[in-house]
């Protein structure tokens, strides 16, 4: 009975397990009155929580309202909604919310939404000065107190009478700024005003304008009076005298600047009155300031003074600008209508002009050293004008020039290019230098002292000299070089080595070398080596011809080898030959002496083994009768042989004497090595063209 009891308990509370199942539907936020709300109105942020459930049962709702994930709302509820209220929507209340919702073990959240509460606050501008002089700064404060940052500040000054001057400041990290204006030249009452400035997902939203603040500005000193004496008619010579004036309302730090175009005449401080004189030229003429400035503050006034000309410019006239040397010169100094002045005619130098005469003419006569530039002075009551500079070039006659090869020697190597130089040391520059070739005018050249002349035109048949003339502007016309004849050097070519004999010679004969070559200029160095692992010198000769030979009396085994030579001229040109090879063989009686030593060998050699053969058959004969034939027979042979017949003596055993008996015939002839070596020399003339 317990045990059914039991069973029926468990499986209630089973079904009671199950009845109490629930899932998140939706999990939403809401706003009202809108998403965009303005400044200072109120809001609701409304979460709700879409459940099913398997039954009705109560469940608790822990609802939390997140700004910018950071939560700023908290509630628990049994029901599926949540609000959270904002009785006064403020700018810092704009962001992005959201709303997590848990229930049991289960969690949900709602999507975010971005909430604008659009409008600022207004401002509050404070200035720390409300009467200040020009020049001096008003320090500015405007504070958004309910605002966060970051933020930008824009201040306004306000001028009468004209648009508002603006400068933004941004703050990352306050909601305040600082800033200081100057009281301008100008300025009489001042307002300033200024405004927030925030971004809100891109978008620029402002403030209202703060509070206005007014600022009085007060000239610190008026503005400069500037007056010259005399006021007008002012000539060239008149003394004139600039005054420049101001009012102050304190004397410290106050100064007063003279000025012509940007030049500094006179300057005075701690003074309300400035004074400048001068003696009135043509260049005072212009546009005067005067400058007052104390602080910041600066005020100005301008000038137009015009001063009248009292005579003009002389003018210097010279009979020639461009003579010879020793020829007269005369200058002249006048002004155009006006002829009571004191004149001075001058020479220009760079460390200053030289005065020649203290008149209206001068009359010279003229060396190379009076080349120069001149000038005339003229002066009436003070004043002193300069005329024009006239330029006077003196002229010394061109010296005969010389003409030369740049390289030194009047030669040249065909194929290369000839540098001349003409040079003319007398005479007054710029000459004017012309080179011919022969008849011709290559090139025209201006220089001061020389000219330099490129011929790459080098032919072997051209014959032609050279020279030069010069010329200068002076009347004696051009003076012309004496001619110069080139030598052109033809380079070496074609080197070729022959040998006689050619191939092979014999120990301890003569040999000859030839070298020769098709072209060049004479003299040519010919010189013969033998090519090793070092390059071996053997011979060196210079000829007048086209060809060289070298004499080497004995040649030995050593000489063997392979050899060339190599032929230059001025060129300076090396023409190196194919090479030949030399082979030294043995001479013919040196042949014939080791054939004869070795046959005397050899002879001697076989006649000792016969003997050495025929003795051990005489050791091996002994006492006893039974022999065999052919041990008798030996026997008998060897006695044939060495002993004469006897008539008393017998023997029936076979004829020896009729034996064939084979033999070797060695003939050994004897050599003329006179006559091998000249038939060597007439069968072997290879190797080289002239070998002959």
């Amino acid at each position: 009975m317990y045990l059914a009891l039991l069973v029926i308990f468990l499986q209630c509370s089973e079904l009671y397990t199950q009845d109490k199942v629930f899932t998140f539907n939706a999990v939403e936020i809401k706003v009202q009155p809108s998403t965009k709300v303005r400044n200072g109105a109120p809001m609701s942020i409304i979460c709700h929580a879409d459940i099913s459930k398997s039954a009705d049962f109560q469940l608790m709702y822990n609802f939390t309202i997140f700004k910018d994930h950071k939560p700023v709302f908290v509630t628990v509820s049994d029901t599926g909604d949540a609000q959270y209220e904002i009785p006064v929507a403020k700018s810092p209340d704009t962001g992005d919310y959201q709303c997590a919702v848990k229930a049991d073990k289960k969690t949900r959240w709602s999507d975010p939404v971005h909430i604008w509460v659009t409008g600022m606050t207004k401002p509050i501008l404070t200035a720390d000065k409300r009467d200040v002089l020009e020049g001096e700064f008003v320090r500015l404060r405007c504070e958004l107190p309910e605002e966060e940052p970051p933020l930008q500040f824009c201040f306004r000054k306000i001028k009468t009478n004209s648009m508002p001057r603006e400068i933004c400041v941004p703050e990352s990290y306050s909601n305040f700024s600082i800033l200081e204006l100057a009281a301008e030249e100008g300025d009489n009452i001042l307002q300033f005003d200024c405004f927030g400035r925030r971004n809100v997902k891109l978008e620029w939203e402002d403030s209202p304008h703060s509070n206005k603040t007014l600022v009085t500005v007060r000239e610190p000193f008026i503005k400069p009076t500037l007056t010259t004496v005399p006021s007008s008619n002012i000539t060239e010579g008149d003394q004139i005298q600039f005054e420049c004036s101001t009012a102050v309302v304190r004397m410290r730090d106050i100064e007063i600047i003279l000025q012509k175009n940007k030049s500094i005449l006179n300057s005075v401080q701690d003074k309300k009155l400035l004074r400048y004189s001068t003696v009135a030229t043509l260049e005072d003429s212009g546009e005067y300031l005067c400058k007052v400035e104390q602080g910041e503050a600066s005020k100005t006034t301008k000038l137009n003074v015009v001063v009248s000309e009292l005579f003009p410019k002389p003018t210097l006239v010279a009979s020639m600008t461009k003579l010879d040397k020793n020829k007269e010169l005369i200058l002249n100094c006048s002004i155009n209508g006006f002829q009571k002045a004191n004149f001075s005619i001058l020479r220009k130098n760079a460390n200053g002009d030289i005065p020649l005469k203290n008149s209206q003419t001068l009359k010279m006569r003229v060396n190379v050293n009076d080349t120069g530039s001149y000038t005339c002075k003229a002066e009436v009551k003070g004043i002193v004008k300069e005329s024009k500079p006239v330029r006077i070039n003196v002229y010394a006659p061109v010296s005969k020039p010389t003409l030369s090869v740049a390289g030194g020697l009047p030669e040249v190597v065909l194929g290369k290019p000839l540098q001349l130089i003409c040079h003319s040391v007398m005479g007054t520059p710029p000459k004017t230098f012309r080179f011919y070739k022969g008849d011709d005018v290559e090139k025209i050249v201006i220089n001061d002292t020389y000219a330099t002349f490129l011929d790459e035109n080098i032919r072997l048949n051209d014959k032609r000299g050279y020279r030069c003339d010069a010329r200068n502007n002076h009347s004696s016309g051009a003076k012309t070089s004496d001619i110069l004849n080139v030598t052109v050097i033809v380079p070496v070519r074609d080197a070729s080595l022959g040998s006689v004999p050619y191939g092979e010679v014999e120990d301890g004969s003569e040999i000859a070398f030839l070298c020769s070559v098709k072209e060049g200029s004479l003299p040519i160095l010919f010189r013969f080596f033998k090519k090793t692992d070092n390059e071996v010198l053997l011979f060196e000769k210079i000829e007048h011809r086209d060809r060289a030979m070298w004499h080497k009396k004995t040649m030995k085994r050593q000489d063997t080898g392979t050899y060339y030579c190599v032929a230059s001229n001025r060129a300076n040109v090396d023409v190196r030959s194919q090479p030949i090879t030399i082979d030294v063989i043995l001479a013919a009686w040196k042949k014939g002496v080791i054939a004869a030593l070795v046959l005397i060998t050899i002879a001697g050699a076989g006649a000792l083994a016969l003997w050495w053969f025929l003795r051990k058959k005489k050791k091996a004969k002994g006492p006893s009768m039974e022999m065999s034939g052919s041990a008798l027979a030996a026997n008998l042979t060897s006695e044939k042989l060495t002993r004469q017949p006897n008539d008393g003596d017998y023997y029936s055993g076979p004829d020896l004497e009729s034996a064939e008996v084979e033999y070797t015939e060695v003939e050994v002839s004897t050599l003329d090595p006179h006559r091998d070596s000249m038939e060597n020399r007439h069968s072997r003339i290879s190797g080289h063209p002239d070998a002959t």
